[in-house]
């Protein structure tokens, strides 16, 4: 290398000799911290001042090689197969295990899968000094800082990462789902929970039935404020995203290691539905898009067989939109009030020997489970799809604590583990005097991190406890620097927990230091994270 130097050009050697290098990263500093890592004492770490070249990768398939320069004789990221992980949880991790080792002379990845791919992608990026990070979206890293020497073996607790977003409430643009997928792939999650259906609002274009965002994606007005203040404005909001742009999202998150599960409501939080078509419902309407938020009792039939077929077309399209092997199916906060009185659904009760309007929402889920069964997919639906009868292969998500979960998996159905303390983000997470307005309730940073899927539940169910996720309603979020505040840094929390399994060593305290350093890769993100924390902690010091 010193004669190498010598010979270069006197102007190159002096630019090589003017750039200064960022020293490595500490690897402590990763959210969520990989199960293993080990610095390699006495070994030089890799310094990155030329571009890369990834070998044995197919980069168009993963995203996040594309902030690196490359070059054909670049500096080499060598991608293998042929890794075992260690028995890092009791036999119980998810699939997306990989090794990862930095040398001076290139960097290592041992994995078996396309999971453990983008897992260790986004590990390096982490050990790239945030300063160097991209300045705007499609940007490069800027070169001139190096990796430290470690060796790292790591593997997911949890094979069910997810975060869920609301945009029924308040509609979010195409650009920022990007940028919320972004933030999932740097925490690793690896499921985007996509709420596309609501009294509210419907935000997905169905070309059979075009009155569906024609008429039931937009509202006339929308509540403000506190609940208890039961103020409205006067101003039309709404959108919907084409199916193209849906497909591009797909496309977006797949390759960044995300599957994106779409829901569709039903048979309750159907008003926009109804609204464009009337005739879907007990009464016959009409009906506007709802412009408050709660719960209304006007749901779609379960005695017309008109809502069967309408509900067939719309799941048609979406299959072919999202490969997601789930579709939400919603089955929550379903009134019974029209059912009761409603000759049709009285009638279907007494065809199917059916007892109460609980079971027939049972009878209306499981015939909708066995139309997406038939085209290979299975449903997922919130905690209330269990009374009346739970459908045979639906999965659950627990949002009423975790009873239902223990209970859906005590029948051996799969479970997502999402209870309102503490995994309901539109909830205040520090001083509601100091927070913007929410819908109540109080999940700190901290509670999220003390969060365990399996913390009550039988050992004989663990393994259908699938993993957890964070929900995001939106009612009192307009904006989407709204919805990033009321994500981060809790997102980060929920990351680690369902990586981990479980604290990191050191617990509480460790975690803050490492987030200490990590929120200046949610400012590099232009993430409008919670600051409150971590001013506390600044203020703390000063004192």
């Amino acid at each position: 290398m010193k004669k190498f130097l010598v010979l270069m050009p006197l102007a190159a050697l002096m630019a090589c000799q003017s750039m200064p290098i960022t020293p490595a990263v500490s690897p402590v500093s990763m959210v969520p911290q990989p199960l293993l890592v080990e610095v390699e004492e006495g070994q030089s770490p890799a310094i990155l001042e030329q571009p890369v070249r990834f070998v044995n990768l197919k980069t168009a398939d993963f995203a996040l090689t594309g902030a690196w320069p490359q070059a054909e004789d670049g500096f080499p990221i060598v991608f293998r197969g042929g890794y075992s992980p260690k028995d890092f949880h009791g036999g119980q991790g998810a699939e997306g295990a990989y090794s990862l080792d930095v040398y001076a002379d290139s960097i290592v990845v041992h994995t078996e899968s396309d999971a453990g791919r983008y897992n260790a992608l986004a590990t390096l990026m982490q050990l790239v000094p945030v300063e160097h990070w991209p300045t705007e979206k499609g940007g490069a890293l800027k070169l001139g800082f190096e990796i430290a020497p470690v060796h790292i073996e790591d593997q997911p607790r949890y094979a069910y990462r997810g975060m869920h977003l609301d945009v029924c409430r308040h509609f979010m643009p195409i650009e920022f789902i990007e940028k919320y997928i972004d933030n999932l792939a740097l925490h690793k999650f690896n499921r985007f929970h996509w709420h596309l259906t609501e009294d509210q609002g419907w935000r997905i274009e169905i070309k059979k039935y075009p009155k569906l965002t024609e008429v039931g994606a937009w509202r006339s007005a929308s509540q403000t404020g506190a609940y208890s203040e039961q103020r409205f404005d006067s101003t039309r909001h709404g959108g919907f995203y084409t199916q193209e742009e849906a497909r591009h999202i797909v496309d977006y998150a797949a390759k960044r290691g995300i599957t994106v599960i779409p829901e569709i409501e039903m048979p309750g939080h159907s008003l926009a539905a109804l609204a464009a078509y009337p005739e879907l419902s007990c009464t016959g309407g009409s009906f506007e898009v709802a412009h408050g938020w709660g719960v209304f009792d006007d749901v779609y039939c379960a005695g017309n067989p008109e809502v069967y077929a309408f509900l067939e077309g719309v799941l048609d399209e979406i299959m072919d939109i999202f490969p997601s092997p789930l579709i939400h199916i919603g089955g929550d906060e379903c009134p019974k009030t029209r059912w009761v009185s409603c000759s049709k659904c009285q009638a279907e009760m007494a065809r199917n020997s059916l007892k109460n309007e609980h079971e027939l929402q049972s009878h209306f889920i499981t015939r909708m489970e066995r139309y997406l069964n038939a085209h290979g997919r299975n449903i997922i639906g919130w905690d209330e799809i269990l009374e009346g009868g739970l459908a045979p292969n639906a999965a659950v998500m627990s949002w009423r604590g975790v009873s239902g979960g223990i209970q859906a998996a005590s029948m051996e159905h799969n479970v997502v583990m999402t209870p309102g303390k503490p995994l309901y983000f539109d909830h205040y997470q520090y001083n509601p005097e100091e927070e913007p307005v929410a819908i109540g309730g109080f999940n700190s940073l901290a509670d999220v991190y003390a969060f365990n899927p399996v913390e009550g539940v039988p050992a004989e169910y663990h393994a259908y406890i699938l993993g957890a996720q964070a929900n995001v309603w939106t009612e009192y979020m307009e904006t989407s620097d709204h919805v990033e505040h009321m994500v981060q840094p809790r997102a980060s929390a929920l990351s680690e927990v369902l990586w981990l399994g479980a604290k990191r060593p050191g617990e509480d305290a460790a975690f803050r230091e490492a987030m200490d350093y990590h929120v200046q890769r949610l400012k590099a993100m232009g993430w409008n994270y919670a600051p409150y924390e971590f001013e506390k902690a600044t203020g703390d010091e000063a004192q």
